[in-house]
């Protein structure tokens, strides 16, 4: 994930080692595992067992195949030990190279400013009459309070509540004071686009995603249930999408029409030559929160 403001942490990729286990002349060799009579969950539970190697990524496509994809960081021994865990899977298995590195995108969104660093408001939620937005856990996880100025004299709120990794969305209670939080996606057009409910994003569905780096792009679902593998710790229930982000867009919103789906999370590549992107489910967040987008 990209921190996009004054700094940018680095991603350190750990190595994942393999160890072979001989068997005396005298054993009789185990049965070797057919694929194809192995459930995705237990594919994929092999995977983060023994693949979770920073910059790499997985999803299950409808027709049960699992897709590994791996970045520019991904390369000699950390290659080998992904390609020697993920062949055991014959055919049940892909390996996809993405361009660019897998990393948090910090920096629908307007601009937030907390601690150091600079990320996107994604949706403007309430229970009752209390008012909160919601942005990217590894966002909340930085910065207790947050600002809607760089100079950091406009208080927006406080972190109430947080979760990264394992998810990636934060929610921040509104100062009292600042009461300005319409519910709508910035279009960075002069516009905004109205969000009246929320929804779970399906394959192949057109969106947009607006951030504070990058304004608003569009694009498809490829994928959900996805995981990915920062340097920081493993996400998993991702939005996958062939939406284009930048260091700064973290937080910000993912949408179709009036409905709320996701938080930018991070991704690969840019919006100059495109990328991978990947969303936290809002609907998510909202549940556990107990609040809902207006």
């Amino acid at each position: 994930m990209k921190f996009s403001p004054i700094r940018r942490t680095t991603a350190i990729l750990a190595a994942a080692g393999l160890t072979a286990a001989g068997l005396l002349a005298s054993q009789a060799s185990a049965a070797p595992i057919n694929p194809s009579t192995l459930s995705a969950t237990a594919i994929t539970a092999t995977l983060t067992k023994d693949a979770s190697i920073p910059g790499t990524a997985w999803q299950t496509n409808p027709d049960g195949r699992i897709v590994v994809s791996y970045d520019d960081t991904v390369t000699g021994g950390k290659l080998t030990a992904l390609t020697n865990v993920t062949k055991q899977f014959g055919d049940r298995i892909s390996l996809e190279k993405i361009s660019g590195k897998l990393t948090k995108y910090i920096a629908g969104g307007d601009a937030i400013y907390g601690g150091q660093y600079r990320c996107s408001l994604g949706f403007n939620v309430r229970s009752g009459s209390t008012y909160y937005f919601l942005t990217a856990g590894h966002c909340g996880n930085i910065a207790s309070s947050w600002y809607s100025n760089s100079s950091k004299t406009t208080l927006l709120g406080t972190v109430t509540g947080s979760s990264f990794p394992g998810n990636d969305y934060a929610i921040v209670k509104y100062s009292t004071s600042y009461t300005n939080h319409p519910g709508v996606v910035d279009l960075y057009n002069g516009s905004n686009q109205d969000i009246t409910s929320a929804g779970t994003a399906y394959v192949g569905q057109a969106v947009k995603r607006s951030g504070s780096t990058t304004g608003v792009h569009s694009g498809s679902v490829t994928a959900t249930n996805a995981t990915v593998n920062y340097a920081e710790g493993s996400v998993s229930g991702l939005i996958r999408t062939n939406v284009c982000a930048e260091g700064g867009d973290s937080g910000g919103a993912l949408f179709a029409g009036t409905v709320a789906l996701g938080l930018t999370s991070g991704g690969s590549g840019n919006c100059s030559s495109g990328g991978t992107t990947y969303f936290q489910p809002v609907t998510e967040v909202l549940s556990r929160y107990g609040v809902s987008v207006y």
